[in-house]
């Protein structure tokens, strides 16, 4: 795993705390949109998780505030330690006192004693994590992993059969407007190495056209890579206004019982969408659209895979996602696949760019010699002589 390197500036007060304006949200991804550079991140977030870590230090807080536990030993989350190592201070189990801290007002933390304060009143007091309470922390998780993956495995299997018919049977989706059938679809989800795959993917996008939808904040990732999306799906809780309003077919994934809190924000947006009440995470709900819509070929990028990512989302089991993999496996393919087997065609215009290229590369080197410059003059001549015969015809 690749740690952040990332080094913030934050404000010291002469006693040696850190102050900075509080940002408070108990839901970290909404609260990585609007964290600034040197504001004071307040969460509630147990076993913080790797995304949600580097989201956090990509905004660059003066100082962590969880009123949770980082880690709580159920399982080995790498989330405190990409914090720590970025040099952030993460000062933890601050109780529910950290979140009724005023939005927007200063506060001062002590990185030693954990104490918080604003307005001249100790708010809280928690645990300051170090490298080596982290490292701790890791260590017991990992003791009690098989416990963790038993009880994953066990909750899968009591679900496959309750949900296996929904996901095996094809439903028709008419409500969905965006055409796939006969194309490529490419499904991004702001997961681990998104940007990388992206970066990878170029080519193949440029060149394939694929159909392109976004879960959630995928959109968002689209819109920074330069790219725009056909389709968002998801319950749109951690995707920018601004990727909303981008012109995409928006589809609201519901609950079973047709209850959709995402669509409350579309309404209030006043922006047109579908609702699809499926069980499952929304990115299977993505893959199904693009199988049912008769995609030639699904290409997933930032995709959840593995026990240790769901473990991170905090999900109990992968049911839904197992039985997806099963229904589309033969289209789908993981983006670091692609970057394997694609290669990109080389055109007409890049081929005549490096033959001229290469022209120009020679009559240098020739004309930085003696010889060479003299074959330049013999060259020149015969030419003129060419001409001359060419002119007298």
């Amino acid at each position: 795993m690749r740690i952040a390197s990332f080094r913030h500036k934050r404000t010291k007060t002469a006693a040696g705390t850190i102050e900075g304006p509080a940002r408070v949200d108990p839901r970290t991804k909404r609260l990585t949109q609007r964290l600034a550079a040197g504001e004071v991140a307040v969460i509630d977030h147990r076993d913080l998780d790797r995304l949600a870590a580097e989201a956090l230090v990509a905004a660059g807080p003066a100082a962590v505030l969880n009123a949770a536990k980082s880690a709580s030993d159920v399982y080995p989350n790498l989330g405190p330690e990409i914090v720590v190592s970025a040099g952030i201070p993460l000062v933890d189990e601050l109780g529910p006192a950290v979140m009724k801290l005023v939005q927007g007002r200063p506060v001062k933390v002590d990185p030693v004693s954990g104490e918080v304060w604003q307005n001249g009143s100790l708010v809280a007091s928690g645990c300051v994590e170090t490298a080596e309470t982290v490292a701790a922390a890791l260590a017991q998780a990992r003791t009690g992993l098989s416990e963790q993956i038993a009880a994953f495995a066990a909750n899968t299997m009591e679900y496959l059969e309750l949900e296996s018919e929904q996901f095996l049977e094809r439903q028709p989706m008419t409500q969905i407007k965006t055409v796939i059938a006969g194309r490529a679809a490419l499904i991004v989800v702001r997961g681990y190495h998104y940007r990388e795959d992206l970066s990878i993917l170029r080519p193949f996008v440029r060149e394939k056209r694929p159909v392109i939808i976004a879960v959630d904040g995928g959109a968002d990732a689209l819109l920074e890579a330069g790219l725009k999306p056909a389709m968002i799906v998801g319950d749109m809780d951690s995707v920018s206004d601004l990727a909303l309003r981008s012109g995409a077919e928006l589809v609201v994934h519901a609950y079973c019982d047709g209850r959709a809190p995402g669509a409350a924000r579309l309404d209030d947006l006043g922006l047109e969408y579908v609702t699809l009440p499926l069980a499952g995470t929304s990115e299977d709900i993505a893959m199904l659209i693009a199988d049912n819509k008769e995609a030639e070929l699904i290409v997933a990028v930032g995709t959840h895979m593995t026990v240790q990512e769901f473990l991170d989302k905090g999900r109990a089991g992968m049911a839904s996602t197992f039985l997806t993999r099963l229904r589309v496996g033969g289209k789908l393919v993981d983006a670091k696949g692609v970057s394997r087997l694609y290669r990109q065609g080389v055109s007409n215009l890049q081929l005549s760019a490096l033959v001229l290229a290469g022209l120009i590369a020679l009559a240098a080197a020739l004309y930085s010699s003696a010889a060479g410059q003299t074959l330049l003059e013999l060259f020149g001549a015969g030419f003129d002589d060419f001409w001359a015969w060419i002119r007298g015809l």
